[in-house]
């Protein structure tokens, strides 16, 4: 090695040695905050935990508001000589939970504060402020929960809780930590990033006893929170109780829609719950009641209840058959009831009496014209091909897929296709005849509530829809999120939902939905469904829109067991509708009928000995 290397690798070596030396005296006389921060004894991190957003109805109403609670945190490494006689007695917990939290604190990490006592309300943790002091090791963390100024809507609104292991492991964001509350169902899950805000982190310094010493550094490594985003609903909450009050003791579900813009007006699941209760201190007492309730209050049956559409399908049958070019409005067709069954309305109508009389032998031959176009001499292949053309119509209307609505866990219901008819006949040869029971909403057909609203807002629209949404704006934008600002047409032409439109009205003034749907000087267009429902009575079903001209609201109402379409969700449908455009003006005649619930006639009650 000759000098001049070596004397390079000695120069570095001895410039190294420097840097270590001033850095090292940096840290141990010039910054204390190291020293400082070591003695995890006399500083205290503090989770400032931000205001979540508020939620408000489509008219400033607020909904739901932020209540203050305490949570008392322990640090294992600091707790000496624990009374827990004295704690438990001043806390309200046993002596075996506070040794299994302590234990688990302990298993978190020694020196890091875990949750001992959670959610105290502000009365109880006011008694308790005072006694800490003979607690070391034990410090006081100020949060906020959910409180409620309506015991409606809670299926929409959802609610919070504790982050759950499963979650914490799969947060890729690194924002949640262990005690967290996040939002778990409902509006709270599906707006959970506006909502939050942002934690904020302060440093106190305490002495040994806890006593708040002040700020660390002046506040120098503070960081502040920032509270969430505000949230405007598009529910009008005088409606969503009123629809709830109609529901009361009913099984079923009722959605409205603002047709020109998607706006959920009303979102009701029968039988329902107390948001309330899924907040504070009994959230896990409560939540184990509710999720047992044989009833199932947190079954969310706008999104997730799926029924065969029943004769509402037929609306949309009659709009393909005319898109197809397969029939005409003054189409003509036998009540032929040797192929399928129906109510005597008279031998033969034309579509629109086929609409109002909801005949079932016409929509049979309009599916049959529209599947088997003789596209195909095969006539098992002619169905293959026509089957898919129509799913495919279908599908333009909302259903076999979810909508995308802004809530949780929505179902997409089903609109079966050649593929489900292979497996359900095992591979073996199929055609029209095995498959017609569709054609009127019947067989493998499935929708979900919230689906027959947007059918009845496409209606009103004459023929497209914005998808289905409850939030109207985000903080102060005004505006919703953009994917629902998009219009969905159907690809009818317009001209043939006005086809539709009179025969809805047909309904109400004359046809099945007669009496219970309609009102005195708002004309409303509606559609009956009877839901057939093995060895139970029917579940009753029924959409309408009003006014029948610049239509201002859209309804789809479901009442299980409760027989036929016209009588409780036409009723119900009716009672809606003229509260929503009346106000108070409203004279709701049908009201004391639909209070008392009692919807079967004599032969239903015997059929099923009720």
């Amino acid at each position: 090695m000759n000098d001049s290397r070596k004397l390079y690798i000695q120069t570095g070596m001895v410039l190294v040695g420097v840097i270590l030396l001033v850095r090292l005296f940096i840290i141990q006389i010039v910054d204390t905050s190291y020293k400082s921060a070591a003695d995890s004894n006399i500083i205290q991190k503090v989770i400032e935990y931000p205001y979540r957003g508020e939620v408000y109805d489509r008219n400033g109403r607020l909904l739901v508001y932020n209540s203050p609670v305490y949570d008392i945190l322990g640090v294992p490494k600091e707790i000496e000589n624990l009374d827990t006689a004295k704690f438990c007695r001043l806390f309200n917990i046993s002596k075996a939970d506070l040794i299994e939290r302590l234990n688990a604190a302990r298993k978190y990490s020694p020196i890091k504060a875990s949750k001992i006592v959670n959610l105290l309300s502000p009365e109880e943790f006011a008694k308790t402020q005072d006694y800490l002091i003979d607690f070391p090791g034990f410090y006081v963390s100020a949060r906020t929960v959910r409180g409620y100024t309506t015991k409606s809507a809670a299926n929409a609104l959802g609610y919070t809780g504790e982050i759950s292991k499963r979650q914490l492991d799969a947060d890729r964001t690194g924002y949640y930590s262990q005690g967290d509350h996040i939002g778990i169902s409902g509006l709270e899950l599906s707006y959970e990033r506006e909502l939050r805000g942002k934690r904020g982190v302060k440093y106190k310094l305490v002495n040994v006893r806890g006593v708040d010493k002040g700020s660390f550094k002046d506040g120098l490594y503070d960081t502040l929170s920032i509270p969430g985003e505000n949230i405007t609903t598009t529910l009008d909450i005088e409606l969503q109780q009123y629809a709830e009050k109609l529901l009361a003791g009913k099984v079923g579900s009722i959605v409205a829609i603002e047709p020109a813009t998607g706006e959920i007006l009303v979102f009701v699941s029968g039988p329902s719950y107390d948001p309330a209760v899924l907040s504070g201190r009994d959230f896990g007492t409560n939540f184990t009641k509710l999720s047992q309730d044989s009833l199932v209050p947190l079954f969310n049956r706008p999104l997730m209840a799926m029924y065969r559409p029943g004769s509402v399908f037929k609306i949309m049958q009659a709009m393909i058959g005319l898109q197809e070019g397969v029939i005409t409005p003054n189409t003509v067709i036998a009540c032929n009831q040797s192929v399928i069954g129906c109510h005597y309305h008279g031998p033969s109508e034309n579509l629109l009496g086929a609409i109002t009389m909801s005949c079932n032998p016409y929509f049979h031959q309009v599916l049959k014209r529209v599947v088997n176009q003789d596209v195909s001499r095969d006539t098992y292949e002619d169905t293959r091909i026509g089957l898919e053309k129509w799913r495919g119509r279908v599908a333009n209307f909302g259903f076999g897929s979810t909508l995308g609505i802004d809530l949780p866990n929505e179902k997409g219901g089903m609109v079966p296709n050649v593929a489900y008819y292979d497996r359900a006949y095992n591979n073996q040869p199929w055609k029209y005849s095995n498959i017609y029971s569709i054609a009127i909403g019947e067989g493998e057909n499935l929708v979900v509530p919230l689906q027959m609203a947007n059918f009845t807002a496409t209606v009103a629209n004459r023929g497209y829809y914005y998808t289905p949404h409850l939030v109207k704006a985000i903080s102060d934008t005004g505006k919703p999120r953009p994917e629902y600002e998009v219009q969905h047409h159907t690809g009818i032409n317009p001209e043939y939902f006005d086809i539709a439109v009179e025969a809805m009205h047909n309904v109400v003034e004359h046809g099945t939905g007669q009496y219970r749907a309609k009102l005195d000087d708002i004309i409303v267009c509606g559609k009956t469904g009877t839901v057939q429902n093995a060895n139970s009575p029917d579940h009753s079903a029924f959409i309408a829109f009003a006014p029948m001209d610049n239509p201002q609201i859209a309804v789809s109402v479901y009442v299980e067991n409760a027989g036929q379409g016209a009588r409780a969700a036409a009723a119900i449908s009716g009672l809606i509708i003229e509260k929503y455009l009346k106000g108070e003006k409203a004279k709701l005649r049908m009201e004391p009928y639909v209070l008392k619930g009692d919807f079967l006639d004599a032969d239903e009650k015997a059929k099923f000995n009720l």
